[in-house]
C-alpha cells in the first residue's frame, strides 16, 4: 500500500498527486515511467513520474481524469492509499549536454516533459520552452517551467492564454527567426507530436518523443505497447518510452490507441461464471474393478468426471472435475508398489509417488499429504498443470501393458482434500539467521523459498507484479487452474515465514548489486520467460493482434472475463491463434469462452507434431475448436479501417527431421489460403525478459538470452547468484521450473552452512 502524501488540482481534469513509493524514489531517473492500481483488482495504469524527492521517498505523478480508473484515482485523498506502485520502468531519458533546448508539452504531457528540463537546467543547459492546451485552464506548470528556462511560449486553442493556436505555430516561428537547438523534445497528445516532427524535420534537429501507448504490465511482457521505429518493432515500456521522433510510426500508434475506445465503460460476453456449470457434468464411467489380493488390476485408469463439452464453452469453471474419496481409493489401489519405482526418476522434484499412492489406497489421506507436501511445494497445480503423461506416468510400470497410474489426478485429489478439510502445514521449528533473495514468484521461485524456508533461512520474495504466482496467475486460464487453489498455495508458502514484496522489478526498482549490499547472502534469480514471441510479418501491429501473453495476462491477471472489468479484451467473433503449445490452446479455449462463434488453431506443422499435452487437444477438439495444420501465416490483413479482417496463409508439407527431432515444415510452392478472421493471437513462444541481465554485469548469458548454470548446483557465473526455470531453460513446465527451485534450494543451503 502506498500512501498519498499531497494533492493538488491543477485544471479541472488534471491533477497532481505525491505519493510513497520507496522502491521507485530509489532509482527513477527522468523519462521513466510507473505502473500504478488504485483499487486491489483493478486496472494497471501507466504514469509518467513528473517528479520524485529521493530523502521523502516519494514520486510525483500528474494524470488527466478520463476514464474508470481515473476517476478513482480522483477521489482519493490525502492519507488514503494507492492498492500498488511498481516501477521506475522504462528508459530514462539520454542526457546528450546539449547546450540549447527546447521542450514542447502539450497538455498533460507537461507532466513527463518536466523532470527533462529539470535535468538539463541542473547541467546549465539553456532552455526554452513551449506549452499548450485547448484553453488557459489546461496549460499546467508553466510557473514551474518558468523558474528553469530562459522563456517559456504559451499557446492555446482559443486565445485565452498566450498565442491563439498550436504550439507548432509557435516552433515554426522560432526556427524561421534563427534559433537553432541542438535538442528537441516533444512530448503530447500523438497528432501533436506528430506535427512538432513534421515542422522540425526540414531543420535537421534531434528531436525525441515520449509514447506511452496501451500497456498491461509495464516490463514487456504483454507485448501491447508494441510500436513500430523505423520500421522495427519496438516495445514501448522496455525499449522506450522516447523513441527519435524521425522513426516514429504515427499512424499506427493512432490507430492502436482506438482499440479500447468502445469498451472504456466495460463490455459484455455470454459467458457463465466458475461454479454455476458443475451440475452438468459430463458423469465418469462406471468403475469395474479387477482385484488381484490388495491392488486394483483393471487395465484401464479410473475415469474423471468433466464438465459437458458444450456446457463448458460459455464457462470459466473448471473443467476437470476431481475423484471422489471412492474414485481415488480405487485408483490407488492400481499402484503395484514397486520395489524399484521408475516413475520417481520421472519426477523433476522427486515425489516418492509410490508411498503417497499406498497412503491414498489405505484412506490414509493425512499422511498422503504430508509425504507429497515434503517434496512438492505446490501439489494442487501440479496436479492439474503438470505434463505426467511424459514423466511420471510416461513410466510408470502398469503402462507397459495397461493404462499408467493416474498419478497426477491423485495428486490433484490429495491436495484439494487436504485444502478442503483444512489439514494442518508443518512449519519451521529453526531460524538459521541467513538471508536469502528470491527474484520472481513464479514456479520456480516459490519451490526455492518454500525449500529454503524449510531450512530455517529468512526468505523475501521479489515479485515483479501487484500479484505472486507468475504463469500459474497470468498464464493459465480460470477453467485449467483455479486462481484460487494458487493463492492458497502460495499462502502456505507465507505461513512458512516467506515474505513476498510485490511491485518490485529487479533491474529497475532495484539492482542484483543492491540486494547484496542489503543483506542477501545469496540470490536465487527466477524470472521466467515472459518476453512475447512474434512472427514479424505484415500487418502484425493492427488493431485486434494480441501476443498471447498479453490476451491471457488481461483474461487470467485482470479477469477481463468479467462483465464488469476495468481491463477489457477484445473479444473477436472469428478468432485465430497461431501456435500449437500449450498455450496456443489455453488461448483459444479462451477466446471461445470469451464469445466468439469460429476458433482457428493454425500451425505449421502436422497433428502428431503438435506439442501441447494431448489432454489440451482433446479438450479442445471436443470444444469445437477447428484445427488448421500444415499451415503458416504470412500476412495479416487490414479490413480497411486499422483493424484485422484477414489471415492469409502458406501450405505446408512435411520434410525431413529438423535438431528438435519433428519433421520440418517445407512451403509448398503457390499454394496459399485466407481465413476471414477479426482478431488474431500470436502464441509462438517467449523469451526470458532482459530487465535483470541487462542491468547484471558478471552474468553469462547464451546467445538467446537464457542464463547460464551449473546444472548440479544452478549456480551462474556470479558469486552467490543462482538462476532456475524459464530464465535458464527457455519456457518450459511448470514442474520442470520447481525441479530447478529445489535443486538450487539445496546448493543454497550447502553454501550458507
Amino acid at each position: 500500500m502506498h500512501k498519498i502524501l499531497r494533492k493538488r488540482i491543477l485544471n479541472p481534469a488534471v491533477e497532481e498527486i505525491v505519493v510513497e513509493a520507496p522502491y521507485v524514489a530509489r532509482k527513477c531517473q527522468p523519462g521513466q515511467f510507473i505502473i500504478i492500481i488504485v483499487e486491489e483488482g483493478g486496472e494497471r495504469i501507466p504514469l509518467t513520474i513528473a517528479d520524485f524527492n529521493r530523502e521523502e521517498q516519494s514520486v510525483t505523478m500528474i494524470y488527466q481524469v478520463v476514464g474508470h480508473s481515473t476517476q478513482l484515482l480522483q477521489q482519493k485523498n490525502v492519507g488514503d492509499y494507492l492498492s500498488d506502485v511498481a516501477g521506475p520502468l522504462g528508459l530514462p531519458c539520454v542526457d546528450h549536454k546539449p547546450k540549447k533546448v527546447i521542450g514542447i508539452g502539450g497538455g498533460v504531457g507537461a507532466a513527463p516533459l518536466y523532470p527533462q528540463i529539470k535535468m538539463h537546467a541542473e547541467n546549465d543547459t539553456e532552455i526554452d520552452v513551449v506549452l499548450g492546451g485547448r484553453s488557459a485552464d489546461f496549460v499546467i506548470l508553466q510557473e514551474e517551467f518558468s523558474k528553469l528556462s530562459k522563456n517559456v511560449f504559451v499557446a492555446t486553442d482559443d486565445g485565452s492564454l498566450g498565442t491563439k493556436g498550436f504550439v507548432t505555430n509557435i516552433v515554426q516561428k522560432l526556427l524561421d527567426e534563427g534559433n537553432r537547438y541542438d535538442e528537441i523534445i516533444a512530448i503530447g497528445p500523438i497528432p501533436m507530436m506528430k506535427a512538432v516532427v513534421n515542422v522540425v524535420k526540414p531543420f535537421d534537429i534531434p528531436i525525441s518523443v515520449s509514447l506511452n501507448p496501451l500497456m498491461v504490465d509495464g516490463t514487456g511482457m504483454c507485448g501491447g505497447c508494441r510500436v513500430s521505429i523505423a520500421g522495427k518493432t519496438k516495445f514501448a515500456c522496455v525499449d522506450g518510452p522516447d523513441f527519435n521522433g524521425y522513426d516514429v510510426d504515427f499512424d499506427e500508434i493512432t490507430s492502436r490507441q482506438g482499440m479500447y475506445k468502445d469498451q472504456e465503460n466495460g463490455h459484455n460476453c455470454r459467458i457463465g461464471l466458475s461454479g454455476e456449470n458443475y451440475k452438468a457434468a459430463k458423469p465418469a464411467a462406471p468403475i469395474v474393478a479387477q482385484m488381484k489380493g490388495k491392488f486394483n488390476m483393471q487395465p484401464l485408469r479410473t475415469p474423471m468426471p468433466e464438465l459437458d463439452p458444450l456446457e463448458r464453452s460459455k464457462s470459466f469453471g473448471e473443467v476437470a472435475m476431481g475423484y471422489s474419496e471412492e474414485e481415488a481409493i480405487n485408483e490407488g489401489k492400481r499402484c503395484i508398489q514397486c520395489k524399484r519405482p521408475s516413475c520417481v526418476s520421472g519426477c523433476p522434484v522427486n515425489v516418492n509417488i509410490p508411498e503417497f499412492i499406498g497412503h491414498i489406497a489405505e484412506g490414509d489421506f493425512q499422511e498422503a499429504y504430508k509425504s507429497i507436501k515434503s517434496y512438492n511445494s505446490l501439489p494442487a497445480v501440479c496436479g492439474r498443470v503438470c505434463p505426467q503423461e511424459n514423466q511420471c506416468e510416461a513410466i510408470c510400470v502398469r503402462g507397459k501393458k495397461d493404462e499408467p497410474v493416474a498419478i497426477g489426478r491423485l495428486e490433484r485429489f490429495i491436495a484439494d482434500y487436504a485444502r478442503e478439510h483444512k489439514f494442518e502445514e508443518e512449519l519451521p521449528q529453526y531460524n538459521s539467521g541467513r538471508k536469502v533473495a528470491v527474484i520472481g514468484a513464479g514456479p520456480a521461485g516459490i519451490a526455492c523459498a518454500g525449500e529454503l524456508a524449510k531450512k530455517g533461512h529468512e526468505v523475501v520474495v521479489f515479485e515483479a507484479l501487484h500479484t505472486p504466482g507468475g504463469v500459474l496467475m497470468y498464464g493459465i486460464p480460470e477453467f485449467r487452474l483455479p486462481k484460487q487453489i494458487v493463492r492458497e498455495e502460495i499462502d502456505s508458502i507465507k505461513k512458512m515465514g516467506v515474505k513476498i514484496e510485490k511491485n518490485v522489478i529487479v533491474g529497475k526498482s532495484l539492482t542484483v548489486e543492491d540486494l547484496k549490499e542489503d543483506g542477501f547472502e545469496a540470490i536465487f534469480i527466477s524470472t521466467g520467460a515472459g518476453l512475447p514471441r512474434f512472427l514479424n510479418i505484415e500487418g502484425e501491429n493492427l488493431n485486434g493482434v494480441y501476443s498471447a501473453n498479453e490476451f491471457l495476462t488481461r483474461v487470467n491477471l485482470m479477469e477481463s472475463f468479467k462483465r464488469e472489468t476495468p481491463s477489457p479484451v477484445q473479444k473477436g467473433d472469428k478468432v485465430a491463434v497461431v501456435g500449437g503449445g500449450n498455450v496456443a490452446m489455453d488461448a483459444c479455449r479462451t477466446a471461445l469462452r470469451l464469445g466468439a462463434g469460429e476458433v482457428y488453431i493454425i500451425y505449421r506443422r502436422g497433428e502428431d507434431e503438435l506439442p501441447a499435452r494431448a489432454e489440451e487437444i482433446e479438450h479442445a477438439k471436443e470444444e469445437g475448436i477447428q484445427f488448421k495444420l500444415l499451415a503458416n501465416p504470412v500476412k495479416i490483413h487490414d479490413n480497411g479501417n486499422g483493424w484485422v479482417g484477414a489471415i492469409e496463409n502458406q501450405q505446408m508439407e512435411l520434410g525431413e527431421p529438423d535438431a528438435s527431432g519433428r519433421r520440418r515444415p517445407v512451403a509448398v510452392e503457390g499454394e496459399t489460403f485466407m481465413l476471414d478472421v477479426n482478431k488474431v493471437v500470436i502464441a509462438v513462444g517467449q523469451s526470458p525478459n532482459p530487465l535483470i541481465t541487462q542491468s547484471t554485469k558478471g552474468l553469462d548469458l547464451h546467445s538467446w538470452g537464457g542464463i547460464i548454470v551449473d546444472e548440479q548446483t544452478m549456480k551462474t557465473s556470479m558469486q552467490n547468484v543462482y538462476a532456475g526455470g524459464d530464465v535458464v531453460t527457455g519456457a518450459a513446465t511448470v514442474i520442470l521450473a520447481m525441479g530447478a527451485g529445489k535443486i538450487a534450494a539445496q546448493a543454497i543451503d550447502t553454501q550458507l552452512n
